[in-house]
């Protein structure tokens, strides 16, 4: 089929290649020049695992393109997907839609033939309804039907999400509209990838309601694990307890600094606010709680770097940070629970250095003020503490032996929970784990000096 994306991002870009890689010619469409310029050479604008072969493959080919021109893709594609961004209104609560509907209204001022616009972008429930509205309001004579068709990419795997997603939601308003998405997506429906077919007020609250619950599942262990830290009981063990029950699965039951990035905050506080809306108030409630236990997670890890120091003011200790993407496997800091403890630590006076093997750039770009470090090795020459806070594999494999003698103090504080202890201690390290005994904070905690101020964002 020929299919245009619109938007070339952390969306559009593993879409756009997917699609290519599933035998569509693809379009893809973005407002920036140098972003479709590079594109076009086939250089991808974001790490992602698998993506940058993938797309030199197809850009080399023909069989993917990249343009600023809507009217190129109207006249060219059958099928339009939007992937805009849709980042929280300036309320902090709601989804700014203005990109989204920009988009649809490009495209619709060009349409001259029946199509289909497939929405992949996370909204509110209610916007296809507005959204078909807009564009037949644009476009009275044409056929243009809105589907519904929520992404459920996890950023670092969001190529391999796009080709072996685990589900398909569509959201459809006819039987000729269901066809299309058959097609569209006939070679993973043909692997046995289920598709579910709805209504697209259903399709629309999906997606807020997995992260919710994603986000539910996270905050709830983090809590777990400070009633271990009080109790002297160990967070990970109950972890392994509650994960063998098949109700309640293993996905998210890791204690740790919490959730971040450009989708799961964002996508909780609007859930929040639709479950408001439609007068839910319960659940608007539970999910605040959610948000209150994350956001104390960088206060909780300042509690365990502060036990770790042994009384050195941490104006005068040199800290070490091991990560600064919201997660492994991407280089996004998008609200990334290891660059704001960071940045908290450099605002309280510590000399703070930053390694992360993939987001030094991004990060520097948001906080220059930091000091980065290119390698592991250098990253801990003369640290008082080492803290793990990116569970990337490369310090998970770390030679605790080799880098013993560069610290000046042998500590590590490892927030993510990711790495075996023994090991480290074997080379005659110290490891603090919130939530193990080992890293178990007095009752009440230690109170952290004055000269820690609070630099995080309100919920």
């Amino acid at each position: 089929m020929r299919v245009s994306v619109i938007g070339c991002g952390h969306l559009g870009v593993p879409h756009a290649t997917a699609m290519a890689e599933l035998g569509h010619e693809v379009v893809g469409v973005d407002i920036d020049p140098a972003r479709v310029g590079h594109l076009n050479l086939g250089e991808s604008p974001i790490h992602e695992p698998g993506l940058p072969q993938l797309l030199a493959s197809h850009t080399a080919s023909g069989r993917l393109r990249f343009t600023t021109d809507f009217a190129e893709a109207a006249w060219f594609a059958d099928v339009h997907f939007l992937a805009v961004d849709t980042p929280l209104d300036a309320d902090g609560r709601t989804y700014d839609t203005g990109r989204l509907f920009a988009a649809a209204s490009a495209l619709a001022s060009h349409l001259s033939r029946p199509c289909t616009i497939i929405g992949k972008s996370t909204v509110a429930v209610g916007t296809t309804a507005r959204l078909t509205a807009l564009v037949e309001h644009i476009a009275p004579d044409i056929d243009i039907r809105v589907v519904w068709n929520p992404e459920f990419l996890r950023e670092g795997e969001a190529l391999e999400n796009s080709l072996y997603p685990d589900r398909i939601i569509a959201g459809v308003t006819d039987a000729g509209a269901e066809k299309l998405i058959r097609e569209v997506y006939a070679p993973l429906l043909d692997a046995g990838v289920p598709l579910l077919v709805t209504d697209p007020a259903t399709a629309e609250l999906a997606k807020g309601a997995a992260n919710a619950f994603l986000g539910l599942k996270i905050s709830f262990i983090n809590a777990i694990a400070d009633m271990c830290a009080a109790a002297d009981a160990d967070a990970m063990t109950l972890a392994a307890a509650l994960v063998h029950d098949s109700r309640i699965g293993t996905a998210g039951l890791r204690p740790g600094l919490g959730y971040g990035g450009g989708c799961l905050p964002k996508d909780i506080r609007a859930f929040t606010t639709d479950a408001e809306r439609l007068g839910v108030p319960e659940m608007a409630t539970l999910l605040r709680t959610a948000e209150q236990i994350n956001n104390a997670r960088t206060a909780r890890a300042l509690d365990l770097i502060v036990y770790a120091l042994h009384g050195k003011p941490v104006r005068d200790a040199a800290i070490t940070i091991w990560g600064a993407a919201f997660k492994p496997g991407t280089d996004d800091v998008r609200e990334s629970p290891a660059l704001e403890l960071a940045v908290r630590l450099a605002s309280a006076g510590a000399h703070v250095r930053v390694h992360d093997p993939q987001a030094n750039t991004t990060a520097a770009a948001r906080h220059p003020e930091l000091d980065y470090a290119t390698d592991l090795e250098a990253s801990c020459h003369g640290a008082d503490v080492i803290v793990l806070a990116t569970a990337w594999p490369q310090f998970r494999h770390a030679d605790p032996r080799a880098l013993h003698p560069l610290p000046t103090e042998p500590i590590l504080v490892d927030l993510p929970n990711d790495l075996d202890p023994h090991p480290w201690r074997t080379a005659h390290w110290t490891v603090h784990q919130p939530g193990r005994p080992e890293a178990a904070l007095p009752t009440p905690p230690t109170a952290r000096p004055n000269d820690i101020p609070d630099t995080s964002a309100a919920p």
